[in-house]
């Protein structure tokens, strides 16, 4: 039986800390399995194909983060019922987000089909690699119920405290998908189609596993037939703060769609080599994101239970954890910066790893910054404060777009990280207002 924790009562620091390990392991392998797409096609299917990929990502990212915002807005309830100890009502909230997820996968996958060829034609997608993108692109969607079913599945579980299960099995995934990689892409050459076909097929496993494991080992999750039904006033509660939610982890990706856009306009060599240093982006912020998902589990189990003073601690324990990442982060990637470029190149590639180095040089410095905005978005969003948690995202991204604008075409995808920055520092000083207005609220 898993067990599940109520952060509630003993150390904060304890909690958190158990919680995010687990979520780190677990995204980082889910990010390493897209890294060994990357290393494979780039490796075996050559740099077109690895360019095709990355034109095609930002559209799928789109649609998946925001199924993550639902996710997320209905894991910040369920674990307000935990705290609250209401079990009736959080195996209601998962049932009516599972059939509410069904049925919106279905709409989008037979958008995503229609659809995919015109949308990366829009972001200026170089005709040589057109075909390509769109077929890896079409293929993801036909595995979007599953994408969508995992997260909720594993949703329900980190709010009940169990953010390890999903890990194990998200593990167990990530070792099927680069062995299925290497027997699609090396060994039967089916190139973007092999990349896709196995992401697809690891997904479908992580999520009947995740499934399985949930329906046996956790009882106050457990669904039986007669709580297979939509609550109405529940749907209506998490499509409330759930849109929201969706609509800010949206507004990241459409930003860069729009900063693709740009980049797809440089050339291949720059595109392969944005899509390399992304990558590298994804692993280092993966941690402070982890921390983020701890703070938000802990301080919604504890606004439930009524303990404001725990709630604040939570804040302060979980942005000390975020700035000792950030230095730690900017050290490691100072060290592996040039190997980890050779790492995605081809052998005649020295351009991409020439400007994926000079990226990275300047980027470590930064990433600190993302660590504080995770941190307390977290925050906020165990507070309920999805609105602000949008607002926040919106100005970051908006900021960052325009700054990409003016600069990569200047200087190139350097341009890009200063942008990051610049939209980070921008998205903290509004956080920072609006995290003096709702700390009252705690006094």
């Amino acid at each position: 039986m898993v067990a599940a924790r109520k952060m509630t009562e003993g150390p904060i620091r304890a909690h958190l800390l158990a919680y995010a390990l687990p979520l780190i392991l677990g995204n980082l392998f889910q990010l390493t399995y897209n890294a060994v797409d990357t290393i494979v096609i780039g490796k075996f299917a050559g740099e077109r194909a690895l360019a095709a990929v990355s034109a095609a990502d930002p559209v799928m990212t789109i649609v998946i983060l925001g199924v993550s915002g639902i996710s997320i807005g209905a894991s910040v309830l369920m674990s307000r019922f935990y705290g609250a100890g209401e079990e009736e009502k959080l195996r209601r909230e998962v049932a009516t987000t599972m059939l509410f997820g069904a049925g919106a996968s279905a709409v989008v996958f037979v958008l995503g089909l229609l659809l995919s060829g015109g949308i990366l034609r829009l972001l200026n997608v170089p005709d040589e690699i057109l075909p390509m993108a769109t077929v890896y692109l079409r293929i993801i969607f036909v595995g979007f119920l599953f994408t969508f079913q995992y997260n909720i599945l594993s949703a329900s579980l980190r709010s009940v405290g169990d953010s390890r299960t999903p890990v194990v099995y998200l593990a167990l995934s990530s070792v099927l998908n680069g062995c299925l990689d290497v027997v699609f892409i090396a060994g039967l050459r089916w190139g973007v189609a092999g990349a896709g076909l196995a992401t697809v097929i690891a997904q479908a496993v992580s999520c009947l596993l995740c499934l399985r494991r949930m329906q046996r080992s956790v009882p106050m999750l457990r669904l039986s037939r007669g709580d297979l039904r939509i609550d109405r006033a529940l749907l209506r509660e998490t499509l409330s703060s759930g849109s929201i939610t969706a609509l800010q982890q949206a507004c990241q990706p459409v930003g860069k769609v729009l900063i693709q856009s740009v980049i797809n306009a440089q050339g291949v060599a720059v595109i392969a080599a944005f899509n390399a240093v992304s990558r590298v982006d994804d692993f280092a912020c993966i941690p402070e994101q982890s921390i983020s998902s701890a703070m938000m589990t802990c301080a919604a189990q504890n606004r439930g239970a009524g303990q404001k003073a725990r709630v604040k601690e939570t804040l302060r324990v979980g942005m000390r954890l975020e700035a000792v990442y950030g230095v730690l982060i900017l050290l490691v990637v100072q060290l592996v910066k040039l190997p980890v470029m050779h790492l995605f190149a081809a052998q005649d590639s020295a351009q991409m790893v020439a400007m994926g180095v000079d990226y990275l040089s300047l980027m470590a410095f930064f990433y600190i910054l993302p660590g504080m905005t995770n941190g307390i978005q977290g925050f906020f969003r165990g507070m309920g404060e999805m609105k602000t948690t949008l607002v926040a995202t919106f100005i970051q991204i908006s900021i960052r777009t325009l700054v990409v604008y003016l600069l990569v075409p200047r200087v190139g995808i350097s341009g890009a990280a200063l942008a990051c920055a610049i939209g980070w520092s921008f998205m903290l000083l509004y956080a920072y207002v609006r995290y003096r207005m709702v700390v009252k609220s705690l006094d």
